[in-house]
C-alpha cells in the first residue's frame, strides 16, 4: 500500500476567525435586532465544525450495500434513490424520451448585467424546435448561480486523486454541515442527467474556456465517470479502505453512458474551437455518444464587434439560428436511433487504459 502523504491542511480556524467569517452573512443592519439570537445560532455553528459534524442525521445504509449497518447520510441515500429510480425510468423503453438543454452561461437579465445572454437565447430557440417532436424538454440555467438565493455548485475536492473509490456517486463531499456548505445544486442536476436520453450543452466562451458556473458542474459530474455507488466499500472517506479497494482493481463504470449530446459554443473573439473540443472530448470520455459533426457547434456571433448590440447581431445571424434548429434536430433523430438499438456507440470515445 502507498503512503498518505500529509501536510497541507491548515490550522483551523480560531474562535475570533470564526466569528468574523460567520457575521459577513448578517452584514445587513437589519439583523440587528436578533444580535442574540444570531450569537446563539453561531456558538451551535461553531461546535459543528469543532466536531466535524459533516452529515449530521444518518441511518443504516440498508440491503445492496457492502456494510448495511454503516451509518450513512440520510441526504446521499435520498439522493442515491432518486438517482436509481432515474435510471429505471431512462431504460424503460415505455419512457418518452427527454433532452435537457444545458444553458452554461452565468450571465442574465435578473442580476448586474441587467441583460438576458445570448446563450439563453440560443437555448430557447432549440427548446422551440425541440418542442415540435414528442419529446420531454428540460432547461437547465446555470445562471440562477448569479440570481438566486443559495444556489450553489461547490467546487469538486478531487477525491478522484487520492483513489477512484472514495470518489462517490452521486458525490458525498456535500452537503458539509460543518462547515455551512449546505445549499449544493448538484444532486437534483445528478438526477436530470440522469433523467435525459439526449443532452445539449450550450456555452458561451469565457477567456478561451468555459464559464464558471458550467465548470462548476463539470468538475462535480467526475463522480459520474468511474464513482463508486457505494461508500459504505470505503466507510464514507476512509483513505487507506478507498486505496486498497483501488489497488485490487476498479472497474470505473460510466454512470451516464449512452446519453446522446449535442454541442453549440459561440464566442465573440477567440477560443470556440478549443472550447468545443475540450467539451466534446470530456462528453466521449463520459461514454456519451455524439450526434455527429454537425451537432458539434462552435461560432463566433459578431466577430470583433461592440458588445453593446450584440443581440442586435444574434438578430441578424440567420443562419446560426439555422444551425442551432439543425443541433436540436439531430440530437433528437439520434436519441430516437439508440433507443431503437440503430445507433451504435461512437468510435470517438476514449477508452481508458490500465
Amino acid at each position: 500500500m502507498t503512503d498518505i502523504r500529509k501536510g497541507q491542511q491548515p490550522p483551523e480556524l480560531t474562535r475570533e476567525q470564526f466569528h468574523e467569517r460567520f457575521m459577513r452573512r448578517f452584514y445587513d443592519p437589519a439583523f440587528h435586532v436578533e444580535a442574540d439570537a444570531i450569537a446563539r445560532l453561531e456558538a451551535i455553528a461553531f461546535q459543528a465544525m469543532k466536531e466535524g459534524r459533516k452529515s449530521p442525521v444518518t441511518r443504516p445504509a440498508g440491503n445492496g450495500f457492502k456494510d448495511p449497518a454503516y451509518e450513512t447520510s440520510v441526504e446521499w441515500l435520498d439522493a442515491h434513490q432518486r438517482l436509481q429510480l432515474a435510471q429505471q425510468r431512462w431504460s424503460d423503453p415505455a419512457t418518452r424520451s427527454r433532452v435537457l438543454l444545458v444553458c452554461g452561461s452565468d450571465r442574465n437579465d435578473g442580476t448586474c448585467p441587467g441583460e438576458m445572454s445570448k446563450t439563453w437565447r440560443l437555448t430557447q430557440i432549440a427548446k422551440e424546435q425541440l418542442s415540435r417532436r414528442d419529446l420531454i424538454v428540460d432547461v437547465l440555467d446555470l445562471s440562477l448561480m448569479t440570481s438566486e438565493y443559495g444556489r450553489e455548485i461547490h467546487p469538486c475536492k478531487g477525491c478522484v486523486s487520492t483513489a477512484m473509490p472514495l470518489c462517490h456517486w452521486p458525490c458525498s463531499c456535500y452537503p458539509n454541515h460543518a462547515l455551512g456548505q449546505s445549499n449544493d445544486w448538484m444532486n437534483e442536476i445528478y438526477e436530470r442527467w440522469v433523467s435525459a436520453h439526449g443532452v445539449i450543452l450550450f456555452a458561451p466562451t469565457y477567456w478561451y474556456q468555459s464559464p464558471s458556473a458550467l465548470k462548476l458542474m463539470i468538475d462535480r459530474l467526475v463522480c459520474a465517470d468511474g464513482g463508486n455507488p457505494d461508500p459504505t466499500s470505503t466507510h464514507g472517506k476512509t483513505v487507506a479502505e478507498a486505496k486498497a479497494l483501488e489497488a485490487r482493481g476498479w472497474d470505473y463504470p460510466k454512470h451516464l453512458a449512452r446519453r446522446v449530446y449535442g454541442l453549440v459554443v459561440h464566442g465573440d473573439v477567440a477560443g470556440v474551437e478549443s472550447q468545443r473540443r475540450n467539451l466534446s472530448d470530456w462528453l466521449d470520455w463520459m461514454g456519451l455518444v455524439d450526434a455527429g459533426a454537425l451537432a458539434r457547434l462552435d461560432r463566433y456571433l459578431g466577430y470583433y464587434q461592440p458588445y453593446y448590440d450584440s443581440h442586435e447581431a444574434l438578430d441578424r445571424d440567420q443562419a446560426l439560428q439555422d444551425e442551432v434548429r439543425a443541433v436540436a434536430d439531430r440530437v433528437s433523430d439520434a436519441v430516437k436511433q439508440l433507443r431503437e438499438g440503430k445507433l451504435p456507440h461512437s468510435n470517438r470515445q476514449a477508452v481508458r487504459q490500465k
